[in-house]
């Protein structure tokens, strides 16, 4: 029985050899077993796929330290299971029926939920109860109404005052998060309801306990650090639950049917205005609006130009569309748009920014909505825009991780909508003319004229409608600091409207609709809220002030659970369109630029005028922006500080302060990460394209000048030209002649060009010579098909709480790493050896796996 498991001594017994030749042999049979086994097809899908599963080693040279880093990768995959729901079809046979039993298992828990209204309703005892209330008397209804109400309020209100010590807490919490996590698997617009309950009663016991029970009123130093995050903590709490009423049940209203009779369609007027952009920008808006699918005598376009050009109007008198411009630029944007209404006489108006190219189905999903409700004054479409604005392109996200815009034109819009209070955006728009006249034209007082003159407008009694389809696309902010500054100037105009004509005064708005325009207007004045948030655990670490005069164990009993409730409730309600905490990210980067200007216009909201947001700029290379970059750089500092102070504290600080300390430097810690971020986004990646070029997968031709064709896949355009997929390899000299072969409907265009790359399958053709004609057919066949936008966000990755989390760490760490490569050459000198500690340690982090590449059949194709 030995012999079996030694092979040295079954070789000397089987063949009588030299001792040490049968240790070589038994060496050698040990090391083929060893590794032929590795041949196996197990161990080789798994060597196949090691970029994938162990990215951060696949191509690392070996060091000492691998063993750890292996084992470290592999217990984090065995915890967050990293395959696809696509692969997970190959999952052993029990395991897929433990996935069937639970799909069947969630999906009775759906259909229990979701049905659980109508069963109520269609219940005998509902009906002998509602029958017994019919045949009360009317003043009995009313008294047990207000009985009902008051058991209610009664219950919510000891729910949430009643005082709990630890175990009591903590058990409350364990079975409130269970609910939720539950309920977040479920679908349904029902579930989403009670998960805003669950997150309502968590908040509003977290700020009752600390009006209650947080603040020491014996020192003013604890006292008054201690209110100024309280009220910071307020106004949150109050943005929360307005955007849970905001957002509760979106709309998602479809277009409405035209007649089929064209001659009741009403006159529209389409207005572009302009004051200093290049003529290329505007060029492909008016190509793209000569191509709107209506009748060619109920429909005028005009260019108005601020600027009083000369090369505008003659473009406009080239293409045929009318020029319009002024004396002065009173008033600006709207100024431009009410003295243009004065020339015209359509009975609605559309309006859109010189960079947004509508398409050609613009009209036709907009104005059924006209005829069909004589009340609607607004139908609002998104601003979608082609090319990424500073946070996508420096950070590398674009189309991948929805933009910051996404979640106003995604969800907020459309809840708007639900309640009868869509904003007017400034673009992307059809208004009634009549609408607009009642109100005395678009308002001139702020200098966010649109959404002042959508809350005219509701306050006169009309209504509005928003539609999200995207119907246009436009260019975004080249620079943060173009981006920053076209922020500021939408803070400081909501903030002037909330001060001269605050929705929550004042006559002909409903409910709903105060509660919508002053949530709007509420979010802008987040910048010193944020700074507050940011700078907050520095005052026990530096001050030694206790802002939450409480145990750190009681502090994390309340503030955890209010933060994971938030967070699941605005996972599940805006997954789609914003990653969880991704939002801190953003108002971290605009904070301390909008705080000033909202505060002064709360005070002198006459202060401050209306600035271009600039479009179309280039950037030669990389470079960091110190000067938008530096009040992150202090925040840092100031945290870097703190972190230090907190160290000093756990040595040489009292014994029963370690939890404060502790938890204030997991704070800091995590202010630091989202700082980072900010910094992160201050690297300006360089931006060398003229013309941005649009992803599309769109069936072409290609014709030589032997006169035959070859037909492609033109897979990506811009207005100077495009990129095309053969599926033979052509060898075509650069400079050579060809002509592309696009359609529209029904129709055939050729265009000239000369081929500017090719590359095998490939080729690149610029379309420099085409004709005043071709350049307008053109547009129509790329930028403004019906099409060409909705599938736009189909490669967003969905949202997983705990990953973006993630996800937002690492960008802090990154942001900082980023900084230190912009530091001047002496700088990185002395930081080096901390750095390259820091990398040493950070190799050693689990990553997650990256996702396999899809199938051909799994890749979606946009139609033509």
């Amino acid at each position: 029985m030995i012999e079996h498991w030694f092979p040295y001594l079954q070789l000397r017994r089987r063949y009588d050899c030299h001792p040490l030749t049968a240790l070589w042999l038994a060496s050698f049979t040990a090391m083929a077993w060893l590794f032929l086994r590795l041949e196996s097809p197990v161990w080789q899908r798994l060597i196949a796929q090691r970029q994938r599963w162990y990215p951060h080693l696949a191509r690392k040279v070996p060091s000492a330290g691998d063993p750890l880093r292996i084992a470290l990768q592999s217990l984090w995959l065995l915890v967050f299971r990293p395959w696809p729901k696509a692969r997970r079809r190959t999952a052993p046979q029990w395991a897929r029926h433990v996935g069937q039993s639970n799909q069947r298992l969630w999906s009775r828990i759906g259909t229990f939920l979701t049905e659980l209204p109508r069963q109520a309703n269609e219940s005998k005892l509902m009906h002998r109860g509602a029958r017994w209330r019919r045949n009360l008397d009317p003043r009995h209804k009313h008294w047990l109404d207000y009985i009902c109400a008051a058991v209610g309020l009664v219950l919510v209100v000891v729910c949430i005052t009643e005082p709990f010590n630890y175990v009591s807490q903590l058990v409350f919490v364990i079975l409130l998060w269970a609910v939720a996590m539950v309920i977040r698997r479920v679908p349904g617009r029902f579930p989403t309801l009670l998960l805003i309950m669950l997150s309502i009663i968590v908040s509003c016991r977290y700020l009752w306990w600390r009006y209650t029970a947080t603040l020491n009123w014996d020192s003013p130093l604890d006292l008054a650090c201690g209110v100024l995050l309280l009220i910071a903590e307020t106004y949150s709490w109050l943005v929360l639950l307005l955007g849970y009423i905001q957002t509760c049940w979106p709309l998602n209203r479809p277009p409405a049917q035209l007649p089929r009779d064209t001659r009741s369609w009403p006159t529209v007027d389409l207005l572009i205005p302009t004051y200093n952009e290049d003529l290329s920008i505007v060029r492909s808006t008016v190509y793209a609006a000569l191509g709107i699918d209506w009748p060619h005598d109920k429909l005028r376009i005009s260019i108005l130009d601020d600027g009083k050009r000369e090369e505008f109007r003659l473009f406009a008198e080239q293409v045929g569309v009318n020029y319009i411009t002024r004396n002065d630029n009173k008033h600006a944007k709207a100024g431009n748009l009410n003295q243009a209404l004065k020339q015209l006489d359509g009975e609605l108006v559309a309006i859109f920014d010189c960079d947004h190219v509508p398409v050609r189905s613009f009209l036709q999903l907009t104005v059924g909505w006209f005829l069909r409700d004589p009340k609607l004054a607004l139908v609002q479409t998104p601003h979608h825009f082609l090319s990424p604005d500073p946070f996508e392109r420096n950070l590398d996200t674009f189309r991948r991780r929805p933009n910051e815009g996404e979640l106003f034109y995604g969800l907020v819009q459309d809840g708007n909508d639900m309640w009868n209070a869509a904003f007017f955006c400034g673009s992307c728009a059809v208004l009634r003319r009549s609408a607009i006249d009642e109100i005395g034209g678009f308002a001139v007082e702020t200098v966010t004229e649109d959404a002042h003159t959508a809350l005219r407008l509701h306050r006169k009694g009309w209504n509005s409608a928003y539609v999200r389809i995207p119907q246009a696309a436009g260019l975004a902010t080249e620079s943060l600091s173009a981006h920053i500054g076209q922020r500021i100037r939408w803070a400081r105009g909501m903030a002037q409207i909330f001060r001269t004509d605050n929705p929550l005064l004042g006559k002909g708005l409903t409910i709903f609709q105060r509660i919508c325009y002053a949530n709007a207007m509420l979010h802008f004045l987040a910048g010193l809220p944020r700074l507050v948030f940011l700078t907050a655990p520095l005052a026990f670490l530096l001050m030694h002030a206790y802002i939450i005069y409480a145990p750190a164990l009681m502090i994390m009993l309340y503030v955890i659970p209010h933060m994971v409730h938030a967070s699941l409730t605005n996972s599940r309600m805006q997954g789609e369109h914003r990653l969880t905490f991704w939002g801190e990210v953003y108002e971290t980067v605009l904070a301390w630029y909008i705080a000033r200007p909202t505060t002064v216009a709360l005070f002198n909201p006459k202060k401050g005028k209306f600035n271009v947001t600039a479009k179309g700029g280039l950037m030669t290379e990389n470079q960091f922006d110190w000067g938008i970059a530096r009040p992150y750089l202090v925040l840092a500092v100031m945290n870097i500080a703190g972190l230090c102070f907190a160290v000093w504290r756990l040595f040489y600080g009292p014994t029963n302060e370690i939890g404060t300390t502790l938890v204030s430097s997991l704070w800091v810690i995590y202010n630091l990460l989202i700082v980072g971020a900010a910094v992160a986004i201050a690297a300006e990646v360089r931006q060398v394209r003229e013309t941005h070029r649009v992803q599309a997968k769109l069936p072409a031709a290609i014709r030589l000048q032997n006169g035959r064709f070859y037909p492609c896949l033109l897979v990506d355009y811009s207005d100077g030209g495009t990129g095309v997929q053969l599926d033979v390899e052509l060898s075509l000299p650069i400079g050579e002649r060809v002509s592309l072969l696009m359609q529209r409907g029904e129709r055939e265009f050729l265009f000239s060009g000369i081929v500017s790359r090719s590359h095998k399958n490939f080729i690149g053709i610029a379309l420099n010579e085409l004709t005043a004609q071709q350049k307008i057919d053109y547009v129509q066949c790329t930028f403004s098909r019906a099409d060409a936008w909705l599938n736009w966000n189909e490669d967003f990755a969905p949202d997983r709480p705990l990953h973006s989390f993630i996800d937002v760490l690492r960008l802090g760490a990154t942001g900082y790493y980023r900084l230190y490569q912009y530091l001047p050459a002496w700088t990185r000198t002395l930081f080096r050896p901390f750095v390259r500690v820091l990398a040493w340690l950070i190799s050693y982090m689990p990553r997650f796996a990256k996702a396999p590449p899809l199938s051909p059949t799994s890749r979606s194709v946009c139609a033509p």
